[in-house]
């Protein structure tokens, strides 16, 4: 999951995109939930709730939002998508040395 940092930022402002994969079924990463405003709080109200890891990058989740539901990535995003699943596994694993796992 992806959102836009809430800094100074006004909650109408915020995007956020959502994606799953599956690499035994899925070419690429797909869109399943995206927006701004109330549903983009929502989204990460979801998220939050479901321990879904949450990263904070605003050109990210303003491109992945844009995207249709469904949408499998296209491959110009691919390399960002990478980057930002490398951050996700990178913060978990510090976080599990921090807590001795």
């Amino acid at each position: 999951m992806t959102s836009e940092s809430s800094g100074e930022q006004n909650p109408q402002d915020i995007r956020v995109a959502a994606l799953k994969y599956n690499s035994e079924g899925d070419q690429a990463p797909i869109v399943v939930a995206a927006g701004g405003g109330y549903i983009a709080g929502k989204i990460l109200e979801i998220a939050d709730e479901c321990g879904i890891s949450i990263y904070h990058d605003d050109s990210a989740a303003t491109l992945l939002s844009r995207l249709n539901l469904g949408q499998e990535i296209p491959t110009e995003f691919y390399q960002m998508v990478v980057d930002i699943y490398a951050a996700i596994l990178s913060a978990s694993d510090a976080l599990k040395d921090d807590i001795g796992l």
